[in-house]
């Protein structure tokens, strides 16, 4: 069932449509890609499956469940979410939360029609909803922290004095192969041999579901993996406080319907939040006074090889002091075979990288700086060739 779901599928043509979306803003830009279309996909599918696997074993042996109409009403919410390319978005405390708040309506004000629209929806727990949607947070907090700041996407844009200022912008999705108890036995009346559990004569059964959890956000008020790393902490601060309310409605039932408002409003207020303290802070990727600063690094490439990182600093090039794009080509060509980088790092202390140029390879060693006034995009053409290096 978990390879029949509509939604294993469909994440995968997103994916796939978000890779090209990335990659059509990065042409314009720099009239080159970072990394290559399947990097989403190949994040999406991989990133996410211990994490699921481990969630599954924690809601198993709490005993939560999810009425089928639920199931289905995630996956919707989940699929419109998706069509609108921010990953952000697809957030558990928009699509579980928003669910949540649909499903609240529903079983309000007609549960009949509700059962015939999203079946067994009457046999919901909100209380085990919000639940899940506390530790769906606290997951995505997680992972936020681990993986969402790796291969950031670099972006140019024009500050208020008409400069261009660099961009990093990270939008990612994880899939979540996870097993959700369904009440009843909605899934057996199509499937006759699906297996029953049974537990004090009620009976379930075991569901694995293709569950997205996605993330994104833009940084360009200090290195991503700062930025992003706090927002990460904030939002699995944000699960614990939902979990807690959520546990309060066991005893008190409204309070799973406050758990997913805490869960909607807070999300989007961190979302605000981390927006006004990078517009406020000084921009991190913009033209420094000694050096060029590395904006991004094209895979498979010299500089790739090298080891550089974004936001460190490239002050000479072949013993020459560079301060624009065109000082870092001019230098490159006093030694068609070998380059020598005097590189400040991300910890402030400078180092040195030489590498051999040979015939064939990135001309402009991968590297993506800020563009500069004058010149379309952060890349001199004329300056270094390929018969050049």
């Amino acid at each position: 069932m978990f390879f029949l779901h509509p939604l294993f599928y469909f994440m995968m043509i997103m994916s796939l449509a978000y890779g090209y979306a990335r990659i059509k803003r990065e042409r314009k830009t720099f009239h080159t890609r970072i990394e290559d279309i399947h990097d989403e996909f190949k994040f999406t599918y991989s990133k996410g499956l211990l994490a699921g696997i481990l969630l599954s074993i924690v809601s198993f042996g709490l005993g939560i469940l999810l009425p089928f109409g639920m199931v289905v009403l995630i996956a919707a919410v989940t699929a419109i979410s998706a069509l609108t390319f921010r990953q952000s978005l697809l957030s558990s405390a928009y699509t579980l939360g928003l669910s949540m708040v649909i499903g609240f309506c529903f079983d309000y004000f007609n549960p009949e029609a509700a059962d015939a629209v999203l079946p067994q929806l009457s046999l919901a727990n909100w209380s085990a909803a919000a639940v899940l949607l506390g530790l769906l947070l606290i997951t995505e907090g997680i992972l936020a922290y681990k993986t969402a700041h790796v291969r950031t996407s670099p972006s140019i844009v024009m500050s208020k004095r008409g400069l261009p200022i660099g961009q990093q912008i990270a939008g990612r999705t994880w899939l979540l192969p996870l097993f959700i108890l369904i009440p009843g036995d909605a899934i057996q009346s199509s499937v006759p041999w699906w297996p029953v559990l049974t537990f004090n004569g009620d009976a379930f059964q075991l569901l694995w579901i293709p569950y997205i959890i996605g993330f994104g956000q833009r940084v360009q008020g200090s290195l991503p993996s700062e930025s992003i790393k706090i927002t990460a902490r904030r939002i699995s601060i944000l699960g614990v406080i939902v979990l807690l309310i959520a546990a309060g409605s066991i005893w008190w039932a409204p309070l799973a319907a406050a758990a997913a408002g805490a869960a909607i409003a807070g999300r989007a207020f961190l979302t605000w939040k981390q927006r006004v303290n990078d517009n406020s802070a000084p921009f991190y990727f913009s033209k420094r006074d000694q050096g060029l600063m590395v904006l991004g690094i094209i895979p498979n490439t010299p500089a790739a090889d090298l080891g550089l990182q974004i936001g460190e600093i490239i002050t000479k090039v072949n013993g020459t002091e560079v301060k624009n794009v065109a000082d870092f080509y001019e230098a490159l060509q006093k030694n068609r075979a070998f380059f020598k980088l005097e590189v400040v790092g991300l910890n402030n202390e400078v180092r040195f990288e030489q590498r051999a140029s040979y015939e064939g390879e990135h001309h402009e060693l991968g590297i993506i700086f800020v563009k500069e006034e004058g010149f379309p995009s952060g890349r001199i053409e004329a300056a270094a060739s390929e018969e050049t290096l």
